[in-house]
């Protein structure tokens, strides 16, 4: 979804919260009409009773308290990994239920959204150190199967594409416990041995596994995609594309509709089937709305990954596409939170200038003009309309600004520099109006996204770019060019960079941890396409099986298709020893051996990829791991405020004689075990955190010693200063002291790094004022 897409569905799901609220409102002359409104709640009661049958007598018993008799209102149960149940209650009954025993919330079923706006390729390129990780050797489609489960809670499947042939996979693992479930257009042979179980949880307009969105098919071949020779979008990004862990097996649990749409209570019961079913990782590329402070008792993913986590499900989630400070998404502790960053290619429809000056552009375009520079060209400005108001107006393109009699057979270009109204779409369907024949739009805001704008002439310049196509047009009277059909440029420099849209840090939730945990390639992403899409097919060519999109969406199946390799590689690791494993393995140097910047050239920070930028060899035997455990995690909740009676509904059961400590406060989640540290200094001279990490190398007897980057306006100091393992001691533990020179003015950023000869162990740190 392109970015100003995500806005557009952002304000439509705005509207109809609004016309929902207004229309509940305004039917009837008083409150009582919006008391009794029924709309459909989520009830959640903490963690899974043993049995099924215990579940059902307690949601009945609790939902047929505030129900007339005979009234079915029950959408559907929760049974497998936590309880609870949706159903359509009206608001009166929906706050009676939240107060009877065992209920930990009730909340409005929410809209959540998807997160979209060569990479596998480049991530083997991007590592720090060479280790033999004993990879497969793939020897054409045939190759040595799986038998780790990647979940994906998406738009569903395209089981047609070739990403999900089963060629050369062994029978499905005995444990799976999942179905296919079948429909008019889904029969039980589009499951098969890679593709091994589908769910889909009906709405009216679709009750099908099969995706008519693409979204879901993408993110599931980016994940775990068989290798697919010839693979392009029309002939750009041409290679073969494969998944991340292509011998990985997939179960699609689809949980939103065509139009993006995806409830929450439908997202639960993914996340409920998934547990059951048996799957190792989860992928989820969608969320909620950026700027917004998550309640972890009312969020239906941060609910579900909970319980995941609890039964060593790794959780891996998009962060987001909202690319401001305080806008990260999916930032419980217990979630690998991702960010999007480029690759190595890029994708440009140059201009060429009647003075045969070339200017770059970037846009996915199947332009029909002629490579020669003999198209008219005039600067929007002067196609103004006459006794216009306001000038910019028309140097930006806006409606109503440009005369026609300006603009017919002319290549027109847009000064967008500063325009925050009107987007690329928008413009062109002005001047594709007004009879202009291409579109040049001089804009910073697309960063290093190639947007797609099937055959119309369209190319986005950068405004540093841009000054070059104005010098030309003001030199002379009659100025021409042309807009180039959109080319592959391999190798590209510098990469990766982090998007423009990404979702940044620091988390509303709390300050004490970071977020986000990692990024991974988010940018210009080929992967398979649903069949029969006929909506955006270029003149005279057939419907593509592949697209290019961008999101964090596209980066997050990165991370959950490397997470399925280092299960692989290490059955027995726990969800947050995968975790570790990833993020200490990051990377934070380009291809230009610099510091990774941002899409506006800024250098990168943690809040823009967390730990850094994935690697694709060193997590599969990372040396040392961070695990983040079930008390941590118990710890966390009681540090956010919840008390130890609503613990041990969530959890089920706690250790022997946890509690919570009496003085809970935010600032422990600093000492929460997590692989990288987050520490506010509000009120504080100093501060001492813990970690503790496990020896997970097969060479028992190691000593790791630190290095500390720092910044100069603090003192970090490590005790003990090394850390010794031998065959009995597999565990060490050390604390981290900071102690600022003077009080902070900004957020400063560090990290520390435990090496022996063999291994770099790297987590970031941040303190904030």
């Amino acid at each position: 979804m392109k970015g100003n897409d995500t806005l557009l569905l952002h304000l439509f799901y705005t509207l109809l919260l609004f016309l929902g609220v207004r229309s509940s409102s305004s039917a009837g002359n008083g409150s009582n009409d919006v008391t009794n409104r029924k709309e459909v709640y989520i009830v959640y009661m903490g963690a899974a009773d043993s049995t099924n049958a215990s579940f059902r007598n307690d949601h009945a018993q609790v939902l047929n308290s505030v129900l007339r008799r005979n009234e079915n209102a029950l959408v559907r149960n929760y049974k497998h990994g936590f309880s609870g149940f949706a159903a359509r209650l009206s608001k009166k009954e929906a706050n009676s239920i939240a107060q009877k025993p065992g209920v930990v919330s009730v909340f409005p079923d929410p809209i959540l959204k998807l997160h979209t706006t060569r990479s596998w390729d480049f991530l083997k390129s991007q590592t720090r150190v060479n280790i033999d990780t004993k990879p497969n050797t793939l020897s054409g489609s045939s190759f040595s199967s799986s038998d780790v489960i990647l979940g994906v809670l998406d738009t569903g499947i395209w089981p047609e594409a070739a990403s999900f042939s089963d060629k050369g996979f062994g029978p499905v693992p005995s444990r799976w416990k999942g179905t296919c479930m079948t429909s008019k257009d889904f029969n039980s042979s589009c499951c098969n041995r890679k593709i091994i179980g589908a769910r889909f949880y009906p709405n009216p307009e679709e009750k099908t596994a099969r995706d008519f969105n693409g979204h879901g098919t993408h993110v599931s071949s980016t994940a775990v995609g068989v290798p697919v020779s010839g693979a392009s979008f029309y002939g750009l990004a041409a290679g073969t594309a494969r998944g991340g862990s292509p011998e990985s097996r997939l179960a699609v649990y689809k949980v939103c509709g065509a139009f993006g749409s995806c409830p929450g209570s439908a997202i639960l019961a993914g996340f409920d089937d998934a547990i059951h079913d048996g799957v190792d990782i989860l992928s989820l590329s969608l969320g909620g709305f950026g700027g917004t402070k998550t309640d972890l008792t009312t969020d239906p993913i941060a609910i579900g990954a909970f319980h995941s986590v609890q039964r060593g499900i790794l959780v891996v989630c998009a962060a987001g596409n909202d690319g401001e400070p305080f806008t990260v998404l999916n930032d419980a502790p217990w979630i690998l939170t991702v960010a999007a960053s480029t690759i190595d290619r890029d994708l440009q429809s140059d201009v060429v200038l009647g003075n045969n000056q070339v200017v770059k552009g970037r846009a996915i375009n199947f332009s029909p003009l002629l490579n020669s520079p003999d198209y008219p060209m005039i600067y929007a400005e002067s196609a103004a309309r006459a006794n216009i108001s306001n000038i910019t107006d028309a140097r930006q393109c806006h409606p109503d600004s440009l005369d026609p009699k300006k603009v017919i057979g002319k290549i027109v270009v847009c000064d967008g520099k500063n325009d925050i109204y009107y987007s690329t779409d928008e413009k062109i369907v002005i001047v594709k109006a007004l009879g202009g024949i291409g579109l040049v739009h001089i804009t910073d805001q697309s960063g290093s996204v190639a947007f797609y704008y099937v055959d119309f002439p369209v190319t986005e310049v950068k405004s540093k770019h841009g000054d070059a196509i104005l010098q030309y047009i003001n030199s002379t009277s009659h100025p021409v060019g042309t807009i180039l059909a959109t080319v592959t440029i391999p190798d590209y420099k510098p990469a990766p960079r982090v998007g423009y849209f990404s979702s940044r840090g620091p988390s509303l939730i709390t300050s004490n941890v970071l977020k986000p945990d990692i990024a991974a390639p988010g940018v210009n992403i080929l992967a398979a396409w649903f069949g029969n899409d006929t909506s955006e097919v270029p003149k005279g060519r057939k419907p593509s099986l592949y697209r290019i999109l961008s999101g964090t969406s596209m980066a997050t199946p990165h991370v959950s298709g490397l997470a399925c390799s280092v299960k692989r590689k290490n059955p027995t690791w726990s969800a947050s020893a995968i975790k570790s494993a990833i993020m200490t393995s990051a990377i934070q140097n380009d291809n230009l051996k610099g510091p990774i910047t941002t899409d506006s050239g800024l250098i990168a920070t943690p809040y823009d990829y967390g730990a850094g930028a994935i690697t694709t060899s060193e997590p599969l035997q990372p040396g040392l791991v961070y695990e983040t455990n079930n008390v941590d995690y118990l710890n966390y909740l009681c540090y956010n405020g919840l008390n130890i009676t609503m613990i041990k509904v969530i959890s089920g059961t706690v250790p022997e004689n946890f509690n919570c400590p009496k003085d809970s406060s935010s600032d422990l989640i600093s000492s929460i075990n997590y692989p990288s540290i987050a520490v506010n200094f509000t009120g504080k001279a100093d501060a001492v955190v813990s970690r503790t990490v496990t020896n997970v190398d097969e060479e028992d007897e190691t000593v790791y010693f630190p290095v500390v980057e720092a910044p100069s306006e603090v003192i970090v100091t490590l005790f003990p200063y090394n850390l010794e393992f031998t065959t009995s001691i597999k565990k060490q533990s050390y604390n981290i002291t900071f102690r600022p020179k003077t009080s902070l003015k900004k957020d400063l950023f560090g990290s520390i790094t435990w090496s022996n000869d063999k291994y770099m162990v790297r987590i970031p740190f941040v303190l904030t004022k």
